[in-house]
């Protein structure tokens, strides 16, 4: 296909024809052929499709927001000559990156790597990937896609917290015997099998469809489960939302059951998984409704864990502290605000988290 330049080409040796033949000039004919030249040989340049593999990988899928991620891409050719002027271009999000390749010599493959934006938490789509193979003159250009474009999810970042105490005498670590009470532990999902799970818990039937051995996972439900509210009102600080996340994925990584609120309802699928509440927080967006609804719905006992910038959603949690076994509200903020009953943990970055938390 003809680029900008090459339409703008051919008009102008069309034209220089026309005013050569028309004023009798053989000045103009002689620019008109060697644009028209210029052209067939540009169009010679890019016609022959290439043999390429080529291949982009986005690695690693998940990251913590601020942390690296790059897209590694290899191409190989396969035909039997060498190729230059091959140019891939890759979708990012709403913007488009692109990398000049080097000549690829016969049979011969090269690998390049780009870094990806991990400053804004979400889903950054990556892909389409092109390569454009355009003459030296940029006159002509082949375009071809390749691969599937990929989804690069962006997490919240966390700090190590010791679990929520719930003020309760239950088992920190889980049951630590047979003796515990009977007809607690019940199934939660089925997870593929990794070494060391008990081969009694192994579902055959699921294994035989899916080809993968699986493994009932159970959880023990008379633990605390640690109820961990997020105010998204307005514009989300990304630090409420860090903290949450370090919150909820430290009772979670502890065999605890937990439950993620935001104003607008449950996050789904979240009951004692870190990596699933971090999925989910990863694409939780800002809101219009507050969460003292939210508080006052949540079913009671083991703890309650209100982050939220705002002070008059603080002293709500002083309504619901008879409900739960301890009320800790992480208060992102810089305003002194005490709530009777109600431990406030004031933090101003993410690294301030563990030694509130430990102060509590």
């Amino acid at each position: 296909m003809l680029t900008p330049l090459g339409w703008g080409t051919l008009a102008g040796s069309l034209v220089l024809y026309a005013a050569g033949f028309a004023l009798g000039y053989p000045e103009p004919v002689v620019l008109a052929t060697g644009g028209l030249l210029a052209l067939a040989g540009a169009i010679v340049w890019t016609a022959p499709k290439p043999r390429l593999e080529v291949h982009r990988e986005v690695t690693p899928l998940k990251v913590p927001r601020g942390d690296a991620a790059v897209a590694v891409l290899s191409v190989t050719n396969l035909g039997r000559r060498g190729l230059s002027g091959l140019r891939a271009q890759d979708r990012i999000g709403e913007a488009r990156h692109t990398v000049d390749l080097p000549r690829l010599p016969r049979n011969g493959g090269r690998t390049v790597s780009y870094p990806l934006p991990t400053d804004v938490r979400g889903e950054m789509p990556v892909g389409p990937l092109t390569l454009v193979r355009a003459d030296p003159f940029g006159l002509t250009r082949r375009v071809r896609e390749y691969g599937r474009p990929a989804t690069l999810l962006v997490r919240p970042r966390t700090v190590a917290l010791p679990v929520p105490p719930s003020g309760k005498a239950h088992h920190l670590e889980g049951p630590t015997s047979d003796n515990a009470p009977s007809g607690t532990v019940t199934f939660h999902t089925l997870r593929e099998y990794v070494v060391g799970d008990d081969l009694r818990h192994v579902h055959w039937r699921s294994s035989a469809r899916t080809g993968t051995l699986m493994v009932r996972q159970l959880i023990d439900a008379s633990l605390p489960t640690t109820t961990v509210v997020l105010d998204t009102r307005d514009t989300l600080d990304e630090l409420a939302v860090d903290a949450a996340a370090s919150v909820a994925v430290a009772a979670a990584r502890a065999g605890f059951p937990i439950r993620v609120i935001t104003g607008d309802g449950p996050l789904p699928d979240t009951k004692s998984d870190a990596e699933a509440v971090l999925d989910r927080l990863a694409v939780v967006r800002g809101g219009t409704a507050g969460v003292g609804e939210a508080m006052r719905l949540a079913r009671g006992g083991g703890s309650l864990v209100l982050v939220t910038g705002d002070p008059a959603e603080a002293g709500r949690a002083a309504g619901v502290r008879r409900r739960f076994d301890r009320v800790i509200c992480v208060y992102v903020g810089t305003e002194p605000v005490s709530v009777p009953g109600v431990t406030v943990l004031p933090i101003t970055s993410l690294d301030a988290l563990p030694l509130a938390w430990g102060s509590r």
